[in-house]
Formats: C-alpha cells, sequence, structure tokens
C-alpha cells in the first residue's frame, strides 16, 4: 500500500528540492526505472512487457476502431515488422512520418517541428537505445508534464492490422522512432485515444519544457512577421491551425488545398523579392503528408517564376510531400492561430536581449476554500490565491535602460485530476493582475475584499478561455503586484502552474502566509465568557463518569452529544471514533480514559471552542465557512495557509468544505495537540523520531 497522498506530496516537494522532475533528473513515470528493467531483461534474456500500458484493447482506448477491427489487432514488435528495424534512418525528419487512424494531428504537427531543433530532440528522444546493442524491446522517451520532466518507458510492441501499423506511419519502412515515441505519449495521455483532438501547443510544451505564446490572426498583430522571424532565428518551435470544421465532423480538404480543422507545422519562414517588391513568406507542412495549398507561393505557382533563380532553387522542393510556402496574407487569411514555444521567452525580444528571470508557482483551487471565481463574484473572488510580485529596475539599469518599465509574461497552466486525457475536462481559466498602492505595502498574509472592491485592474488575460494554458505579454512598470488566478465560476477545483517571467529581476510570493515554517507561537486559547468553576465541571464529569471516576470513549460521546449538541444531532454528532480520537490527545496517562483533571481540561477548551464557533459563524447557519474557519484558527496564534486550510476542509468539512461544530471541536484539538508536539520534540526549525516514537505519536493521538 502507498504512504497517504499528504506524505506523497511532501515527499515530491522534497524531491523537487533536490533536483527531481528537472531534466538531467526526470522523475520515473509509473515508477519504472529504465536502466534497471533492461538490464533484468537482459539478464534473463527475455522481451520487455509493459505492465503499466499493456498490448490490449485498453491502451487503444474506446472510439478509434471498430469492433470488428479491434478483435484483428495484432501487436507485433519492430522485428517481426522488419528485418532490419531501426530507430533512426539518415537521422530525424518530418518527411519521416504522416498520421494514422488516430486525430492527433496537433501531436504530429509539434513532432514535425521537434526534428528541427537537434538540441530540444535529444532531450526527448535519448540516445542510449536502438535495435542493436543491449536490445530489450524497451525504450524510453522524455517529456515535460506539467512542471516536471518524466521518463516514460514503454515495450515496443506496437498494434497493427493485417501487418500495417493503425497509428503513425513511418515513411521508411523500418524506420520506428515516430511509432515509438507516440506510444510513449499515448501512455502518459492514457491510451490512443487519449490522443484525439488536442491543441499543438499541448505537445510543444511537452517537449520543452518551454515558453509558450498564441497569435490569435484574427487580431491585429502589427508585428507578428517579426516575431515569427525572430522565433525562427532562436530555434523556436511553432505551429498553427486552420479553422475548426463546422458540420460534417471530418477533418475536409478545402478548395485552397488547405485541412479544415488541421494542425499544420511551421518549417520555415523566408523573405524575397517578388518582382523588386519584397514577400514575406512562410513554411507549412501537413502531418498527413500530403494535401498542400494551391494558391499563391505552392509548389506549381507561377509566382516563384518572379524571383531570382538561386533564391527559387534554395526555397523551392516540389514534390508531394505536404510542405508548401504561402505568403503571411494568405496565412492570417486562411488560419487562425499561431503557437510559438521556446526555451524562453527571448523570441519577444525586439530591442537588446537580457535574461529574462523566471519564477514558477503551484497551486490549488478548492471548493468552498480557494475557488472564488472571477472578478464577476466579488463576495468570493479574494478567496482565489493571490501571488505577490515585485518588479525591480536593476537590469533596466544596467542595460541603459532608465525609462522604468519592463516586460513580463505570465502563464497559467491547469493541471489534470486524471491520468487520462479525456477524463480530465478544462475549466475556463484566467487571471487579474493589481498595482499594490502604498496603502498596502505593509500588507502580510492575504489582500481582504476591501482591497478587491476598491482597487481596478491593471492588466489581464483578454478572456477565460477552456485551455490548458493561458499565457499574455505585459508592459509593466517597476513595482509591487498582485496575480489572482481564477476560474471563471466559483467552486470549480483544480491544480495549476503560475510561471512568471520578466526582464527585470521580479520576486514572487503567495500571499497565503506559510505555515510552521518558523517557530509555533505560543498558542493564545480563547477563554468562554461564562466564568465556569472548577465545580460546575466535575458536576458533568461525574454524572458521565464510571465508577473509578474516568470516561471513556463511548462515555464521552454521550456527554458531548447531549450537553454540546443538546441531542440535536444534524450531521450525526460526535462519532464514537472522533470521541476515540478526543480522549487519545487529551489522554495524559495513556490508559484510554480520562480522570477528573484531565477531562475538566478538555471541558474547558471544548466551552471555549463552543464559543469561538459561534462567535465566528458570522453568516449564522450553523456551519464554518473555510474563511470563517481560517479567522477562527487565526484568533488563537497559528497561520494557516491555502493549502493546509484545503487539506482542513477535505478532512473535517461537507462536500462544500463547511465544518459542524463537532467537525470544528475536532479539527482543533488535533491541531492544538500536533503544534505543541512540533514545540516539545523539535528545535524550533525541523523534527528528528525514532521509529517507534513516530509510531508512537501517530497511532494514538
Amino acid at each position: 500500500m502507498p504512504p497517504p497522498g499528504v506524505c506523497l506530496n511532501i515527499m515530491r516537494d522534497r524531491q523537487r528540492q533536490e533536483g527531481q522532475g528537472s531534466l538531467n533528473n526526470p522523475e520515473k513515470f509509473c515508477g519504472q526505472d529504465f536502466e534497471q528493467l533492461r538490464t533484468y531483461c537482459l539478464i534473463k534474456r527475455v522481451r520487455f512487457v509493459d505492465e503499466t500500458f499493456p498490448p490490449s484493447r485498453d491502451s487503444i482506448g474506446f472510439g478509434l476502431l471498430q469492433p470488428d477491427e479491434m478483435a484483428r489487432v495484432v501487436w507485433k514488435r519492430p522485428r517481426n515488422l522488419h528485418s532490419d528495424p531501426q530507430l533512426y534512418v539518415n537521422d530525424v525528419s518530418r518527411f519521416d512520418l504522416c498520421q494514422g487512424q488516430v486525430g492527433n494531428c496537433w501531436f504530429l504537427a509539434s513532432l514535425g517541428a521537434l526534428t528541427f531543433q537537434q538540441h530540444i530532440r535529444k532531450q526527448v528522444l535519448p540516445c542510449d537505445q536502438g535495435f542493436q546493442k543491449d536490445y530489450a524491446g524497451i525504450f524510453h522517451f522524455r517529456f515535460w508534464r506539467f512542471g516536471k520532466w518524466v521518463d516514460v518507458v514503454i515495450d515496443d510492441k506496437l498494434p497493427t492490422l493485417d501487418d500495417n501499423l493503425i497509428f503513425v506511419r513511418p515513411k521508411t519502412q523500418n524506420e520506428f522512432w515516430p511509432a515509438l515515441l507516440e506510444k510513449a505519449y499515448a501512455k502518459v495521455c492514457g491510451s490512443y485515444a487519449d490522443m484525439s483532438s488536442g491543441s499543438v501547443s499541448e505537445a510543444l510544451m511537452d517537449f520543452t519544457g518551454g515558453v509558450h505564446v498564441r497569435f490569435n490572426l484574427k487580431e491585429a498583430q502589427p508585428d507578428l512577421w517579426e516575431t515569427i522571424e525572430r522565433a525562427a532565428k532562436v530555434n523556436s518551435l511553432m505551429g498553427c491551425g486552420t479553422p475548426p470544421v463546422k458540420t460534417s465532423g471530418k477533418n475536409n480538404v478545402l478548395p485552397s488545398g488547405l485541412v479544415e480543422g488541421h494542425a499544420y507545422t511551421v518549417t520555415g519562414v523566408a523573405e524575397v523579392l517578388s518582382n523588386g517588391v519584397p514577400e514575406k513568406l512562410l513554411r507549412l507542412w501537413n502531418p498527413w503528408g500530403r494535401e498542400e495549398w494551391i494558391g499563391d507561393w505552392s509548389d506549381e505557382s507561377p509566382k516563384w517564376q518572379t524571383v531570382g533563380a538561386k533564391e527559387k532553387k534554395e526555397l523551392l522542393h516540389n514534390s508531394d510531400d505536404g510542405e508548401f510556402w504561402m505568403s503571411i496574407e494568405d496565412f492570417k487569411r486562411h488560419f487562425t492561430e499561431v503557437d510559438i514555444c521556446n526555451l524562453s521567452p527571448e523570441f519577444l525580444d525586439s530591442g537588446n536581449k537580457c535574461v529574462w528571470d523566471s519564477s514558477v508557482h503551484e497551486g490549488r483551487w478548492v471548493q468552498g476554500a480557494t475557488a472564488g471565481g472571477c472578478l464577476n463574484y466579488s463576495d468570493t473572488f479574494w478567496m482565489n490565491p493571490q501571488y505577490r510580485v515585485t518588479l525591480t529596475d536593476i537590469l533596466a539599469q544596467e542595460n541603459g535602460h532608465t525609462s522604468g518599465s519592463c516586460n513580463i509574461l505570465v502563464s497559467l497552466m491547469q493541471k489534470p485530476q486524471e491520468r487520462f486525457r479525456h477524463l480530465s475536462p478544462n475549466a475556463s481559466i484566467g487571471y487579474v493582475i493589481f498595482q499594490v498602492p502604498p496603502s498596502y505595502k505593509e500588507q502580510r498574509g492575504k489582500f481582504p475584499a476591501a482591497f478587491f472592491n476598491s482597487q481596478s485592474p491593471i492588466a489581464k488575460t483578454k478572456a477565460f478561455i477552456n485551455s490548458r494554458e493561458v499565457t499574455e505579454c505585459f508592459q509593466l512598470k517597476p513595482g509591487d503586484y498582485l496575480i489572482v488566478p481564477s476560474t471563471y465560476k466559483p467552486d470549480e477545483t483544480a491544480n495549476f502552474i503560475l510561471s512568471i517571467f520578466s526582464k527585470t529581476k521580479n520576486y514572487t510570493k503567495d500571499s497565503s502566509t506559510n505555515v510552521l515554517e518558523s517557530n509555533i507561537p505560543n498558542l493564545e486559547m480563547p477563554k468562554p465568557i461564562y466564568n465556569y468553576e472548577d465545580n460546575p465541571h466535575k458536576k458533568v464529569f461525574l454524572q458521565y463518569s464510571d465508577q473509578y471516576e474516568e470516561v471513556d470513549a463511548e462515555h464521552l460521546q454521550a456527554l458531548l452529544n447531549e450537553n454540546i449538541l443538546k441531542g440535536k444531532l444534524r450531521s450525526g454528532g460526535f462519532s464514537l471514533d472522533a470521541c476515540k480520537s478526543i480522549i487519545a490527545i487529551m489522554d495524559l496517562s495513556t490508559t484510554g480514559k480520562l480522570n477528573a483533571v484531565e477531562f475538566v481540561r478538555l471541558w474547558k477548551k471544548v466551552l471555549a471552542y463552543q464559543e469561538m464557533f459561534y462567535q465566528k459563524d458570522v453568516s449564522h447557519t450553523g456551519h464554518l465557512s473555510l474563511p470563517e474557519l481560517q479567522n477562527a484558527i487565526e484568533s488563537i496564534g497559528i497561520k494557516v495557509n491555502d493549502e493546509l486550510l484545503n487539506l482542513m476542509a477535505l478532512r473535517y468539512g461537507d462536500s462544500s468544505g463547511r465544518l459542524t461544530l463537532e467537525s470544528y471541536m475536532c479539527l482543533m484539538l488535533r491541531l492544538e495537540c500536533m503544534a505543541k508536539i512540533f514545540q516539545n520534540l523539535s528545535d524550533g526549525k525541523g523534527m528528528y523520531l525514532r521509529p517507534s516514537e513516530w509510531l508512537f505519536l501517530t497511532m494514538y493521538s
């Protein structure tokens, strides 16, 4: 049995701090170690079969093949398909592949872009494998997935029908890198069917872990050509798409030769003189390996007769390979967007080059806690995660720029909850940027609702869209800013990654206060309004205690339900298990029961927490919302961040994250207990426990 999710998250955070998930130390997808598995297979003289992505119909997925076709699928290794299989034949080229039966032109268009950049390609396709030396039927590929690099292991069994590959097909019959890489990507998506339909930007980012910017070609973009030209010069990966299919659901070939609802690769840019007039051209490639543009500057276009012989020879290669040239004007008319991805945002620099500073933050929107929705929902917007950014002008001064402004790029990406891509629909996401005025310079922790009700945003995403990622570029002056990412509607739970790139140094931190990062303060326990003396406490105790003047869990359950909840058990009241936990927390003698002294100590706390519950329940609903809970916790001297608050909601709240009185009391008793354990057993920074000590604490607390 794996450790609990909270433990796994702590382990992942520590591993990330130690460099795991980086390109040089990628995370092992599904826990599979390529070197260990290959060595084992070589020693045992067996061919690897991947149990985590088996050669079965589940790995193909639903809807791609007809039932009769699925029944005839045979999974074959390349050595069963060709006598001399090779990973590469004469290096890697976009012309090595053409699309198969899955609608993943977005992936293959990105793959075509990858073939141009050898330094990036080697990241994705490790060179330590092949069909000759140390062949064991096992291969591995690397992808950047939502903030970390993963090493994906597969076997080389490929699905075939009548001895033909079903999905991506190599132009050279014995070249198998496209089919194997596609299989590895299908594994991280969940199945081949999960690769159907998508955006070029997804795979571009997964190949690079870089910066992605999308340009809408239907909006005025005066420097579009210059941006694309710069992107080409700095070895960016680029893709584009035609308008979506309107009626038939099929990718029809239009009279222009273009395919509707289809992804293409941008493979080149050039500026030529046509009858002495400059013409800006783009070269595009269709992943089908056929069907080309037939307008101006296509393979057969008379426009090529108007340029010099040298330029024509260098640029024009007349063959039916899916690649063609077209003018930038036609490009803007016939395509909807262009995606550019690079390891840094340097392609956005129109002036002097500089080093872009970056910061990356992971967060989560949780229903009832940190999912406040967009600015339209003024009552809850402040609940969203908040990131305070300070932009300096150090680099501007060093470079001789004294204008006091700087470029900043902000990217918001949502992370899937499920491994299977089709089970993780995207929420509509976006973000808003506020400038922090002088009156809020000393603000610590989350900015309150009053801030957002009195301040107007200075920048924001153009729209909230149900995309995996939204990215915008802004021109901001040095200063303090607050970035608030959100879903469009409140109460939509999702994980996200916020990446901030700036031309000047940026200092970014989560405005939600870190918890337990420094010495825990001495807890300021609330005191009940009523001045109970010990005798009334003892009177309650004696009413429920046994002959030895002790209270066990069953007696405590009856006591609390009758005296605190007054028999109103709408939510079930204090459960027996909850009362056992309470006793374990308050039981100083570890007998499983509370004596008179221990009970009086508990009773005073219970009455104090009851009083606090009703004070903080400002909405008078009989429940504490997450903001109300946060106020209650902070009133005893503990600061909690959004992440811990979310966990409290999951553990103690109802489906909406609200806490009943009994749940609140159990939470507060445990929180106080765990804080005091840390105070007493730690050096103020960390804590060391022997195995037996750890088990004693966790099994009885």
